[in-house]
């Protein structure tokens, strides 16, 4: 078969124009012209960071597809889609809350969600095993009605309704690591128990008043949501300890068909719209989880697309470490350039508080899920 990890990304994904105020604010007045934080360069300098390295060889480059209007409409209302083409082809503006269309944003956001998509098709078709798709703009919180936070269509929520109704398939596991609440994803199937739905977030965050632990969907749908807010300054132990004490078990108990990440690389240690402390290398012993969960349950298929990530510098390095993970092979890259600068950083300490909180998610989803092996 030739690689066993795919890598899906286009020119397009970085013509996206969010504008060039700073992070969420235009320019004008007292601010000077300064670049949006949802810019290009975080995921440009992955691909760069790819091919400067010579690991891209290693992958198999597959192009993505346009998704078309009624594949969007699996999971979005057709008066907002209209709404997103209608400002990309005139002056653009804000779809939502925060969420930016320019000039042919409407277009590029298609080709976002058709990656997703594309992924989908990659892994159910046995071309690869798992594969890494470089979307942009991202799609996390986007509702069905409008877009939320730079994001403009649901492209993981749209990939689970389009492996569903493609594919047949009837347990399908989304897992969110965007440091940000998945609160697109999770009202997308707050009442589905096909689509198990988590998101490990950093509590308090964004958007407000949403992602806590007790929201675990409702109807037929209780318990296949699963929100883990983490307080501030959880490290690579703390992931770790949420993967394996409260994902990994209700996974192998879900025994998902194929399993989609929502592949945020925002909670890492330089990120300017978090305060959490996880490291490139966090990130790849993450991703080691994720793959053999995927291994021993759904013959390896895993479909990981890129979210937020706002440290131009350091996201690469993040995502880099992610796809070794995925490919089980090492780049160029054997250390992290930026392993200095966290020197005296609490990235590998697993505080009480923060155990705490994981805890607590336990407790409430113990309801549904059996945790006897691992909770203490």
């Amino acid at each position: 078969m030739g690689a066993k990890t795919g890598f899906i990304y286009d020119e397009s994904y970085f013509w996206h124009d969010t504008g060039n105020g700073a992070l969420f604010l235009p320019p004008g007045g007292w601010i000077e012209v300064d670049e949006h934080g949802e810019s290009p360069k975080s995921k440009r300098r992955v691909k760069n960071l790819l091919e400067r390295t010579g690991f891209i060889d290693e992958l198999k480059v597959i192009k993505p597809r346009t998704a078309t209007k009624e594949e969007i409409e699996l999971n979005h209302d057709t008066s907002y889609i209209e709404r997103v083409e209608r400002l990309s082809n005139t002056t653009g503006g804000d779809a939502g809350d925060l969420a930016l269309v320019g000039a042919g944003s409407y277009e590029i956001a298609l080709l976002s969600a058709g990656g997703a998509l594309t992924g989908i098709d990659a892994v159910m078709e046995g071309k690869v095993e798992n594969i890494y798709a470089l979307t942009r703009p991202p799609g996390h919180h986007a509702e069905r009605e409008k877009g939320i936070g730079f994001c403009l269509f649901n492209n993981v929520a749209i990939a689970a309704r389009y492996a569903r109704e493609k594919y047949g398939l009837k347990r399908i596991m989304i897992l969110d690591w965007d440091v940000h609440h998945g609160n697109g994803t999770e009202n997308s199937f707050y009442d589905d128990p096909e689509i198990l739905s988590i998101s490990i977030h950093q509590e308090g965050n964004f958007p407000s008043n949403t992602g806590y632990s007790e929201k675990v969907g409702e109807g037929k749908g209780a318990g296949y949501n699963v929100n883990i807010p983490l307080p501030a300054g959880t490290g690579n132990a703390g992931y770790l300890y949420t993967l394996e004490n409260v994902v990994v078990p209700i996974a192998e108990q879900f025994k998902p068909e194929i399993i989609i990440v929502a592949a945020g690389q925002d909670a890492n240690v330089f990120d300017p719209l978090s305060h959490m402390l996880v490291t490139a290398d966090g990130y790849g012993e993450m991703a080691k989880v994720v793959k053999s969960l995927a291994e021993r349950l759904c013959e390896g298929r895993l479909v990981v697309c890129h979210e937020g990530g706002y440290s131009a510098a350091y996201v690469p390095f993040c995502t880099l470490r992610i796809i070794e993970s995925l490919s089980g092979l090492q780049s160029k890259v054997t250390e992290d350039p930026f392993r200095g600068s966290t020197q005296g950083l609490p990235t590998n300490i697993f505080a009480d508080h923060q155990k705490e909180a994981v805890n607590r998610v336990i407790k409430v989803q113990s309801q549904f899920w059996n945790f006897d092996l691992v909770y203490k």
